[in-house]
């Protein structure tokens, strides 16, 4: 009777040591862990991972199988999920033993780029896909993703518009404010005419004018002399000219700095004047509330709110640096 070293070197015993190693049937002494962080060999943890990437080949072409049942099918696919949920694990240790990162969370994406349904948590391969209920599942994530592609292209066609969209070159041809001034005459004739009827006044009685303003506010429009282009020519032509006719451009440009001071005060107090005699005349109609509650809000002007916003900028600077202190500005 031959001795067991022997029998070992047989061709028989061999070929039944290839064999349980593809089907994943070693020996006791070379059986893979059951716990991937009991192995501390980094050479070992490579070697498990690729035996369980073929057992994961092998049985993703073995459920391609026509002739498996739905029991069957159903019972492979669940022991390939459990392939690779075993082969994460043993990702995860080849990274704590300070291997190479599998991990690549690399989306699965179809002819269209889109995510392909099932590519998370538990997946589906081969016939598992159309086993009863699954097929159902994945027409429905499709019918989930066809409605909410619909709503995006709806809701597409509102973005990205112009400022003609919101309404605010509705002023521009100065149609509309024509057509609200025209509304805004025949609304004030029949508030008189229904005032006149309940006070009693006599039929004759002239129609009172509607507190506006004599000419309406020029609508401010983009001028092409004062463009960027005209500024960069203005500076190459003062660039051109000698120093003598540069001193007389210096004067000039004083006096209409000072000619523009003095008329922006000017203009100003006429409009608060303005302001202030269409508020008398509300506040005749209107007894309960006087000048100063229909006058417009004062807004501040661009170099206080400069000023202001550059005072709580110190203000936290010093705060910062220094704890909680107050300066004065």
């Amino acid at each position: 009777m031959a001795r067991n070293e022997e029998k070992a070197q047989s061709m028989l015993y061999r070929f039944r040591e290839a064999q349980a190693a593809e089907l994943g049937l070693g020996t006791r002494a070379d059986r893979r862990p059951r716990m991937a962080s009991a192995c501390k060999s980094l050479r070992e943890c490579e070697r498990w991972r690729g035996e369980i990437l073929r057992e994961i080949s092998r049985k993703v072409s073995k459920i391609q199988d026509a002739g498996l049942s739905d029991y069957e099918v159903r019972d492979l696919n669940d022991e390939i999920n459990k392939l690779l949920r075993e082969k994460r694990h043993w990702e995860n240790q080849i990274v704590a033993l300070g291997g190479a990162n599998y991990r690549r969370n690399v989306a699965m994406l179809d002819d269209d780029g889109k995510e392909v349904p099932g590519t998370k948590g538990y997946k589906y391969f081969g016939r598992a896909k159309d086993l009863p209920g699954v097929r159902e599942l994945f027409q429905g994530r499709k019918t989930e993703e066809d409605e909410e592609n619909q709503v995006q292209a709806y809701y597409k066609k509102f973005t990205n518009q112009g400022p003609a969209y919101f309404g605010d070159l509705d002023e521009v041809d100065g149609k509309l404010m024509t057509y609200e001034l025209n509304a805004e005459d025949e609304d004030w004739d029949d508030a008189w005419t229904n005032l006149r009827e309940a006070a009693g006044f006599p039929p004759d009685a002239p129609v009172p004018k509607i507190p506006r303003p004599d000419a309406p506010l020029p609508l401010s429009r983009p001028d092409s002399r004062t463009g960027p282009g005209s500024s960069a020519k203005r500076k190459a032509d003062e660039g051109n000219i000698t120093m003598g006719s540069a001193g007389d451009d210096v004067k000039k440009s004083k006096i209409t700095s000072m000619a523009a001071t003095a008329i922006v005060p000017s203009s100003n107090s006429a409009s608060q004047d303005a302001s202030r005699a269409h508020a008398q005349a509300a506040a005749a109609y209107i007894p309960f509330l006087s000048v100063d509650h229909l006058l417009p809000p004062t807004l501040p002007s661009h170099d206080e709110m400069e000023g202001v916003l550059l005072a709580l900028r110190k203000q936290a600077l010093v705060d910062e640096y220094f704890g909680d202190t107050t300066i004065s500005v």
